[in-house]
């Protein structure tokens, strides 16, 4: 699995295709150009992940979950609903007709890393999520901040 880092700006064309950064593309020169994209289950933007990341994602929901059980059937559809998606020959990926009302009036994305995968917003929404007041410091010392030993006895 390809560790992801970076944050770049995005032009969207009238036909919801945007230039993969090159920044990015580096660090997946390893990867088969193939991408699985699909809505955020915790936020208003997409999720754009390796084709290969994808599938080990939905092999560890395979194993965690029970398909004789509703939910988490149900669950597992909603995960790995998504799109496969391939970068062209002038590097552009183009948003599936179904997920782009996300960057519907878009004229700039976001392209935020999370190491794993990669999140598409609208830059609008992305700058107002970063604005949101959050207390990033405060989130990270509480889940972050304990001692080694302390950690354990938490979980």
């Amino acid at each position: 699995m390809a560790l992801i880092l970076g944050k770049e700006y995005c032009k969207v064309d009238s036909n919801g295709r945007f230039k993969f950064p090159i920044a990015l593309k580096r660090q997946l020169e390893t990867e088969d150009g193939r991408f699985v994209i699909r809505q955020s289950v915790y936020a208003e933007c997409l999720e754009l992940w390796t084709y290969a990341s994808f599938r080990e994602e939905v092999e560890k929901l395979q194993a965690m979950l029970n398909p004789y059980r509703r939910e988490d059937r149900d669950l597992l559809r909603k995960l790995t609903e998504g799109n496969v998606i391939e970068l062209d020959s002038n590097d552009r990926l183009l948003v599936p007709v179904e997920q782009k009302h996300v960057i519907a009036k878009a004229k700039e994305i976001v392209l935020q890393s999370t190491g794993k995968f990669i999140e598409l917003w609208d830059r609008e929404a992305y700058e107002k999520m970063n604005q949101s007041g959050s207390d990033f410091a405060s989130m990270a010392e509480a889940l972050l901040g304990a001692k080694p030993a302390e950690h354990e006895q938490q979980q």
